[in-house]
């Protein structure tokens, strides 16, 4: 699935709204979104991952167990931030869309 920043701002949304329940790993999360009807590629995931953390929403930490490494990525008190403004304007227009 090639993404357009339509469906970009969405997985993004996705992304941090995870990030706040828990830490996540890129397979994992490409996995969630796949359950959603998303087809991201890790080409296209981690850049967005990466964009999430250059602007301070997310912030990652690496975790060796044996030989697998793993970045984890937690939401930062900016991304709570971001993510509660965007749950409101997608209420509202939500609401006016359905209506």
């Amino acid at each position: 699935m090639r993404i357009n920043e339509f469906f970009s701002s969405f997985i993004k949304i996705h992304i941090l709204h995870h990030c706040l329940k828990e830490d996540i790993y890129g397979v994992w999360m490409i996995e969630e979104l796949k359950e959603h009807g998303y087809n991201i590629s890790p080409g296209s995931l981690y850049p967005l991952l990466r964009n999430l953390e250059e602007k301070g929403l997310i912030r990652s930490r690496i975790e060796q167990t044996g030989k697998v490494k793993r970045k984890f990525y937690r939401i930062t008190p900016k991304g709570k931030k971001e993510l509660i403004s965007a749950k409101i304007k997608l209420k509202e227009l939500i609401g006016e869309i359905l209506k």
